[in-house]
């Protein structure tokens, strides 16, 4: 019997090992590949390089898919003075001859038919080679992208450093922002050659501005002056094509027959102010561009205290305009500077809900009885309208009050109240039609024969339909006109008769001797 229970839970065993092989096969057959390794060493120190993880593939076959999968790692800048990672590597063969000759090497940037190979051009001549078919991982592809070489291969990165990531940077240098956080600067200066100087300013851009370029076309020159926030100030001529270093900020200038041309990425490491050096000649017109950083933001506070002490308050927080630069708060002219800025409304919440105690120190008085009311929007009443008809405005004053506990009521200021939306302050009213004039069909002339008088009924009707008042005396339609009946009369001047008086004549009479002008309607 123990030899065969033995027996049972042999096969038992055998069975699961092999249906657990079964199920590892079925996967492998999906996936083939082991599990992905450790990742490895970054390929540079600073700057944003490159790492790799490998796996291996478990099955005979081919396995489908990649066996190394990259990151990007060490995305901090690099020191200013540590120099460009392409230019370390072309400086790194100044110790190898090539045609019989050691060469200092400078590198070749933002070549379009293969970024990732290391070319280099020999200082001081026209002599360009490719000393390496790959850079090293993590080179920059282009000067102006975080696109990196990996093993040869131009990969894109995004502006949060992940590999393949299409996310970018705004205007204002913000990753995946919405360029709420900086303005578009443009202008245009003309020298005047006249005025007797020898140079002007064309503008001053400040600290932390971006994408500035600038377009000087004349026979006059560009130069710059920086200043720091700690007062430095600093020089650069510009008298020839090429890159240069000013408070590690990068200017690339462009020097042609005809014209100049200054751009700058950014961010600027200090406040520059461009200027342009005159010559003679005629007089140059300047065209300039840039991004301006807002550097003036609200900033919300903390809950300033209670309201009460005890029995149930409110604290509200308010908004304050901060300083970038000096991280300090600042006078809110500065923020209402920037149109984009918009102050943060105040948050509201409750506070001291415990209950309150009375003069004895026991008896507990209810927190309804001592409740502090909220600080709210009071309105006065509406004016009377501007206009009687036809659509017109009245106003009131809106204010924000608080309520002490006894009910008296003050104001106070408007940021308490922000918390909810302010009532309106004006409204439209008596928006319908103001009276017309409605004149009806004339009569009959008066006569059958020769020149009479005719009549017709003239009534002032009002946005109801009625005859009223209201309607402008001095437009008011005439009531009677002469006419001419062309049958010609025979009797004599003595025998004609009496001119008749009909019905409607005396009520076009009577109505035009009421009064045209009453009381508005309501």
């Amino acid at each position: 019997m123990e030899r065969h229970v033995v027996s049972c839970k042999l096969l038992v065993t055998a069975l699961l090992i092999l249906s657990s092989r079964t199920a590892r096969s079925e996967e492998d057959r999906d996936t083939l590949w082991d599990a992905w390794g450790s990742w490895s060493e970054c390929s540079r120190t600073c700057g944003g390089g490159a790492s790799y993880s490998l796996r291996r593939c478990l099955s005979s076959k081919t396995c489908e898919g990649q066996n190394i999968k990259y990151r990007t790692c060490i995305n901090v800048d690099c020191p200013p003075d540590s120099g460009d990672f392409r230019a370390q590597q072309c400086s790194a063969h100044a110790d190898v001859r090539y045609q019989g000759q050691y060469h200092e090497w400078l590198p070749v940037y933002n070549d379009a038919d293969n970024p990732c190979a290391l070319k280099c051009k020999a200082k001081g001549s026209g002599l360009v080679m490719e000393l390496a078919p790959k850079v090293l991982d993590g080179t920059r592809c282009y000067t102006e992208s975080l696109d990196m070489c990996i093993s040869g291969v131009c990969q894109i990165v995004g502006c949060d450093h992940d590999l393949g990531s299409a996310v970018k940077e705004d205007n204002c240098g913000v990753c995946n922002g919405d360029g709420s956080s900086c303005r578009l600067v443009r202008g245009h200066y003309k020298t005047q050659h006249a005025s007797g100087k020898t140079e002007d300013t064309v503008v001053a851009v400040p600290f932390k501005s971006r994408h500035v370029r600038l377009v000087l076309k004349g026979p006059d020159h560009l130069y710059v002056e920086s200043k720091t926030l700690q007062g430095v100030k600093g020089e650069l001529v510009l008298d020839k094509s090429g890159q240069f270093l000013l408070e590690n900020t990068t200017l690339d200038f462009q020097k042609l027959s005809d014209k100049e041309i200054l751009r700058i990425t950014g961010p600027l490491g200090a406040d520059f102010t461009l200027k342009v050096q005159f010559s003679s000649g005629a007089d140059s017109v300047v065209q300039y561009i840039y991004y301006q950083p807002i550097i003036h933001r609200w900033r919300e506070t903390d809950f300033f205290p209670c309201s009460v002490p005890c029995g149930g308050g409110y604290q509200l927080t308010s908004a304050e305009c901060f300083d970038l630069r000096s991280g300090r708060v600042v006078v809110d002219q500065y923020c209402h500077y920037y149109p984009e800025n918009i102050k943060p409304k105040p948050k509201l919440q409750e506070c001291n809900m415990e209950l309150c105690l009375a003069s004895d120190g026991y008896k507990q008085i209810m927190p309804y009885d001592l409740y502090h009311p909220l600080p709210r929007w009071e309105s006065s009443p509406w004016t009377a309208c501007s206009t009687s008809c036809g659509g017109g405005i009245q106003s009131r004053s809106v204010s924000c009050v608080e309520e002490d506990m006894q009910g008296t009521i003050t104001t106070t200021e408007e940021w308490k109240c922000l918390y909810s939306s302010k009532t309106a302050i004006l409204q439209p009213c008596n928006a319908y039609d103001c009276p017309t004039w409605l004149a009806q069909e004339w009569s009959p002339c008066t006569v059958t024969c020769g020149q009479g008088l005719r009549y017709r009924v003239v009534l002032c009707i009002d946005h109801r339909g009625l005859h009223a008042g209201g309607c402008n005396p001095t437009t008011k339609p005439h009531i009677k006109e002469e006419c001419l009946v062309t049958v010609p009369c025979y009797k004599s001047i003595d025998t004609l008769p009496v001119e008749a008086k009909p019905v409607w004549q005396k009520q076009a009479i009577e109505l035009d001797e009421e009064v045209s002008v009453g009381e508005e309607p309501t």
